[in-house]
């Protein structure tokens, strides 16, 4: 007597054969194969297998192969896309870069520190707070009310006793309020200079002078430095 099929009784379909033993690794194009084979060599002669059922089969078979082929091209491309992505990353080192954040970084020679900062609706009240590295308060500064959008002022890196304060990372805190007293959204920009960058969390992140580090996805903007000019 003939041994039974290796498909159900009335399925036309490998794949289904392979899930209705309770298979659960994929069923890669080697396996199909060998399943299909299977089932010739193991199919009743006297009922061989229905023509359209294997030629459905083939076609099956086929569409593996082509689905395999597209997602070995599209995974080699990913690589190659997050090679060049992890490249440019690097050619950035040595910029200068404004990013999301709120370090800033005074060099102790009394120069105005760029403090940078959005407001997601009009402000009544508007505060910023400069902490030095030790989270003492340094600074406060009251600038009232604000239109929304980005505000760009300028921490003279004094102390609120007019004391220039050392060269080191200060933190910027900005608070606000509307004419109702309710909360208004903020975010923070900072710029530094991009000294390096790793890829230990599986995407670029930027480390700036100011001892910040951040994903390359928080970078708002670059300014390439310019060259030294040269006396003639």
């Amino acid at each position: 007597m003939a041994a039974a099929p290796i498909t159900g009784p009335g399925s036309t379909n490998l794949l289904d054969s392979l899930s209705n033993q309770g298979g659960t690794k994929p069923l890669d194009k080697n396996a199909f194969l060998k399943l299909l084979v299977e089932q010739l060599k193991n199919q009743d002669p006297l009922k061989p297998q229905d023509d359209s059922a294997f030629v459905a089969q083939l076609a099956q078979f086929s569409q593996l192969e082509q689905s395999m082929a597209i997602n070995t091209r599209l995974d080699t491309l990913a690589a190659q896309n997050a090679g060049l992505a992890n490249a440019q990353s690097v050619a950035l080192v040595g910029d200068t870069a404004t990013v999301r954040g709120n370090l800033v970084t005074s060099d102790g020679t009394g120069a105005g520190v760029p403090v940078n900062f959005t407001l997601s609706g009009v402000s009544a009240e508007t505060t910023v707070t400069i902490r030095n590295q030790a989270g003492d308060t340094v600074r406060t500064l009251k600038l009232g009310g604000r239109q929304a959008g980005l505000a760009r002022i300028t921490w003279d890196s004094r102390s609120d006793a007019g004391d220039i304060q050392p060269a080191g990372t200060y933190q910027i805190t900005v608070t606000a309020t509307n004419d109702v007293g309710a909360p208004v959204s903020v975010s923070q920009e900072t710029t530094g200079t991009i000294t390096g960058v790793s890829f230990d969390k599986g995407y670029p992140v930027l480390s700036l002078d100011n001892g910040l580090a951040v994903p390359v996805s928080d970078l708002l903007k670059v300014a390439v430095p310019k060259p030294p000019t040269t006396s003639k």
